[in-house]
This record gives structure tokens, sequence and C-alpha cells, in this order.
């Protein structure tokens, strides 16, 4: 029987862990420089995995499956693989947003394999530094282990069909995580258009953190959230973003309060406000 482990893990927690052989440390850090900052300085052991490039089917129309898709399950199987994880393996994510970023991303589609143990690190790279956690510039070897076998998705996905009728329908709940002025159409970096799903909600992200960066507790994770979802059940609730990847943060944050995991829509804003859906652009409360 599987120990069970909770969706996060501490830095001084990770550091018990070292000695493990079948821990896997991953650097899921994003952004153009994530690459170079790696290869100049990554937690010992941290093999690096590329948001854009292994966690995304990126295609060249936003409009089909918005700017993240997720990969074929086989392709991703095949990364998991070149990465050596096999479903044995303890696997530790961090990235260079405090496990706000591709860390989440990369555990929800680990969770979705069937993976048990995989935890996300606290504060990211940063807090293993302040407990002097071995650092190295050197490339990882790697020992390659068998694909998993497994061809579909195991935790809840919303199409964007899905997520049409649930803004019509009192009993289904749809959050968007994304900052509060991209949610009211004040500004928006990266997408074409400003706004938000009519009926979404918005439970921005960042709520789930304390005033240094850091998760809160799960205790009163668990008491924001069932505020928050009231009677509603897992499979009423979707949790969407601006491409499917800030909303897995909030979806770890939930699975860390130790409540059930709500459905993911990967397309998000980016996929929704490229096919001449309804947008709202005032504050739904």
């Amino acid at each position: 029987m599987t120990e069970s482990i909770t969706p996060i893990i501490q830095a001084e927690d990770l550091l018990k862990l070292v000695k493990l052989d079948d821990l896997v440390l991953i650097d899921a850090s994003n952004g153009p420089e994530a690459r170079t900052n790696y290869e100049e300085k990554h937690l010992k052991g941290a093999c690096f995995v590329s948001l854009e490039k292994q966690l995304s089917n990126i295609k060249s129309d936003f409009a089909i499956g918005g700017r993240h898709p997720l990969p074929e399950i086989q392709d991703f199987s095949e990364v998991l693989s070149q990465l050596g994880i096999s479903p044995k393996s303890h696997v530790v994510i961090y990235d260079n947003n405090k496990g706000a970023n591709a860390a989440a991303r990369f555990w929800w589609m680990l969770k979705s394999m069937g993976h048990e143990k995989v935890q996300v690190l606290n504060g990211g790279m940063e807090e293993a530094e302040k407990l002097n956690f071995p650092l190295s510039s050197k490339p990882e070897v790697v020992k390659k282990t068998q694909p998993y076998a497994l061809n579909h998705w195991q935790l809840p996905l919303a199409s964007m069909e899905d997520v049409e009728k649930a803004s019509q329908d009192k009993d289904h709940f749809l959050i968007d995580v994304r900052d509060p002025a991209r949610y009211r159409g004040e500004v928006e970096p990266i997408d074409l258009i400003a706004g938000h799903i009519p009926g979404a909600k918005n439970i921005p992200f960042m709520e789930n953190l304390d005033q240094n960066g850091l998760f809160l507790p799960a205790h009163r994770l668990k008491k924001k959230y069932e505020n928050v979802f009231g009677n509603m059940n897992s499979d009423q609730i979707i949790v969407h973003c601006g491409s499917g990847v800030t909303a897995c943060h909030s979806l770890l944050a939930i699975a860390q309060a130790g409540l059930k995991i709500p459905k993911l829509y990967v397309g998000s804003w980016s996929e929704w406000s490229r096919n001449n859906k309804p947008i709202a652009k005032t504050a739904a409360f």
C-alpha cells in the first residue's frame, strides 16, 4: 500500500529525502531564460522540464485548445521515461514562481497519470536554498525508465462545450483564478480580448498564498474552499485561468486542503476568447 503524502512538501522535509534512491527532482521553471537559469544553478539532481515543449502540445491556432493544450498522453509518458520517472518514483517539483506556475501543472499531469508520490516544493528553490540544499550547475545524468502504459487522463477535464453549458447552469460553478484586473476586463497582457466567461467567479490563485508567497496551511485552505464551494460537488466545479497552467495551482491548493479535485478547463480564456463566445467585463459579485 502506497504511503499517503501531501501534495505540497516543505523544504525541510525535502532535505530528509535527498538520499532516497527513488527521489526524482524536477525543475519546471518557465520563461525565456528558464533553461539558461537552470544550467547556471539548480537543486542538485534536478532535471529540467519545459512547459512549452514537454508539458504542452502547442498548436499554431490557439482557438483550438488554447495556448497550452495537454500533450498526447503517450507523448507525456515518453517524457516521464526520459526524466527517469517510473511509477515507484517519489517526484518533487519546483519552479521559478514558488510553485505557482508549471510545477503545479506538472503535478496535475502526474496525478492524472495515476502517479501517487508527487509533490510540489513550497516556495520553490528559494526556500531550499535558505536551508543550504545542495546546488549544481552540472548536467544531470538520467537513467531512462519504461514508459507508463496509459491511454487517458484520469483526473476530470472540461471541454469548451462543457464550460458553455455550465456557465448557463446554476447547479455548476466556474472559477477563474486569474488576477482580478484581467478577470474584470481592465487589462489583458497575453490574450487578444479582455474579460471573463459569463457566470465565472474570480478566486485568484494568489489567494492560496501568504505574504511570503508560501501556500497557506492546509486547514486554512480547507476552510477557504469549503466556504467557496458550499454544497457543490467537485464534478459540478470547473476551474480555469488563461491557458490551463495557473489553474493547476488552485487545484493543487484544493488537493492540499484534502478536498476532491474539480474539473480543469485546459483551454481556459485563451481558447474561449478566440471562439466568438460570450464575454463579460464586469465583476460577477
